[in-house]
């Protein structure tokens, strides 16, 4: 789902944004650290990388770490999508089952 928000994202995914987009997708909160932790995996991966943005003052001087999908990230995407829809019409009906 990280690797999701990162690409609709785009030029604008860091860490702040990644999470909002999350939760305004998933209706739960979403721990920063958590999205941080999962980017960190998927740039060891290879699947995104991150650059690091100009210091701002609103931010203390700080730098934005900005996340794009490598050419591989977007492959992965593509294969698990294809994976997800090929095992989601053998599913059988969940309607009226309770978790």
């Amino acid at each position: 789902m990280v690797l999701l928000a990162v690409l609709r994202l785009d030029e604008t995914a860091y860490g702040v944004t990644i999470s909002r987009a999350l939760e305004e997708s998933t209706r739960r909160d979403v721990a920063l650290r958590s999205v941080y932790a999962a980017l960190d995996r998927l740039e060891d991966k290879g699947y995104v990388r991150s650059t690091l943005g100009d210091p701002t003052p609103e931010r203390g001087g700080r730098a934005k770490r900005y996340f794009r999908a490598t050419a591989r990230g977007v492959r992965e995407a593509r294969s698990t999508q294809q994976a997800l829809s090929t095992l989601w019409p053998e599913l059988p009906s969940l309607e009226g089952e309770t978790a």
